[in-house]
């Protein structure tokens, strides 16, 4: 068992761990609410321009199989993945809840014709120990200071076509979607070719008593005249497209990173305080034991002496 002294270092010494642990749960209950509100107030953007990217590309019509970008390059070339992970650990299951969905999404696909776009170090070092193939790591500026600037490298790095030719067949994207603070889902999105959301089937709506309400929700739309055309809209909103989209799944990985992380350190903490608690009980037993111990030693003294 072990002795007083031990018992007193290991007291001090979970103690400190426990001011580290709640040190760093403070900090990324901090960042938390930084990232969470860069995330929820780029979301709507990122709504917006997909939606008006849809109402532009229904004009087209057939011609829009004609963009490269609506359209898949072709089943002899690699399909490409935007991995979002963390630079670094101490974030409880966070990573691992990405490889495992990303084990079970390259299971069902050949590893050899996959090329890999990285976001964070701890997804550099996992692609890297399966021999698969990381086509960029984009490592400067660090996720941390995650800006509109590497969305834009990236997507213009998915835009690339060297030669005129299409270099992937695919390209999608695994991250976390951040929901709320105890609620993050790793994610799959598909980039390229770009595809919108099957519309719902609409309820009819029930008639209004007013004739001319009425009229006023059956009459039909328009057409709207663009300035510039259409065509040169889209080919403008494309970029805008994938950047938007690309940025905030990394403001909605990153706030989950430290949503994660907080509650990893909070259960440390927690953990800490316990191991405090049970060691400071067997400590004070111990004492108790050796005074004991000593007050008997004294007492059979004094009656030998008699």
């Amino acid at each position: 068992m072990a002795s007083i002294r031990d018992l007193r270092t290991r007291i001090k010494s979970v103690g400190s761990i426990k001011q580290i642990t709640r040190a760093m749960e403070m900090v990324a209950a901090t960042k938390l609410r930084r990232f969470q509100s860069r995330a929820v107030t780029s979301r709507p953007f990122s709504q917006e321009i997909v939606g008006l990217l849809e109402r532009l590309a229904g004009s087209l019509g057939e011609r829009l199989a004609e963009h490269p970008l609506f359209q898949r390059g072709g089943e002899g070339l690699p399909t490409a993945v935007v991995l979002v992970s963390s630079d670094r650990g101490l974030c409880g299951a966070y990573n691992s809840n990405v490889f495992r969905e990303l084990e079970r999404w390259v299971g069902e696909r050949d590893a050899q014709r996959l090329e890999f776009f990285v976001f964070g170090r701890k997804g550099q070092q996992y692609v890297q120990k399966r021999g698969w193939k990381i086509a960029r790591l984009i490592a400067d500026p660090p996720l941390e200071k995650v800006d509109f600037r590497s969305a834009k490298q990236m997507a213009k790095a998915i835009q690339e076509r060297p030669g005129g030719k299409a270099r992937f067949d695919e390209v999608w994207m695994l991250h976390t979607a951040y929901d709320s603070p105890v609620r993050f889902v790793p994610t799959w999105s598909k980039l390229v070719p770009i595809e919108f959301p099957a519309k719902e089937s609409a309820v009819p709506a029930k008639k209004s008593a007013d004739p001319a309400r009425a009229d006023e929700k059956a009459a039909p739309v328009g057409d709207v005249i663009v300035e510039p055309s259409v065509d040169e809209l889209i080919e403008h909103l494309i970029p805008r497209y994938l950047e938007a989209r690309l940025y905030n799944a990394l403001l909605e990985s990153v706030a989950s990173e430290y949503a994660m992380r907080r509650i990893s350190m909070k259960n440390a903490t927690d953990a800490a305080t316990e191991m405090q608690g049970l060691l400071r009980k067997i400590y004070n037993r111990k004492r108790q034991e050796n005074i004991t111990k000593e007050l008997l030693d004294i007492v059979g003294g004094v009656e030998a002496l008699r």
